[in-house]
């Protein structure tokens, strides 16, 4: 995860680099989230191609490492575009981002930022 910025109380990371994936996965654990408020998060999709390609992304935490549970959803995209999503609330201390891709030869070049609220 690269951290980029510390911008109004928020440390402003990318859990997920903008690259070109073709099939289901994650961004593995991040871990020191139990801290966190808020979590202000953007899905930018720049290029989306196959037939009828779908990609689903999701913010997830845990408790143990095994046990995932859905914290924050982006709506399923078919094409290029972005979209910001506010999670509040208490967060296990590790986080994931995990990413569904379907269709027929779908791919997405897409990235995930957020800025996280600790204070």
């Amino acid at each position: 995860m690269q951290i980029s910025d510390y911008n109004n109380g928020q440390t402003i990371e990318t859990p997920v680099a903008s690259a070109a994936r073709t099939s289901s996965n994650n961004s593995g654990p991040l871990l020191h989230f139990g801290l966190a408020k808020t979590i202000r998060a953007q899905l930018d999709v720049t290029a989306a191609s196959g037939t009828t390609p779908t990609l689903d992304v999701v913010i997830e935490d845990t408790l143990d490492g095994t046990n995932w549970n859905t914290v924050g959803t982006f709506t399923q995209k078919t094409t290029t575009g972005r979209q910001v999503i506010d999670i509040t609330g208490l967060f296990a201390g590790t986080l994931r981002v995990r990413w569904t891709i379907g269709g027929t030869t779908p791919s997405f070049t897409f990235s995930v930022t957020w800025g996280v609220d600790r204070d």
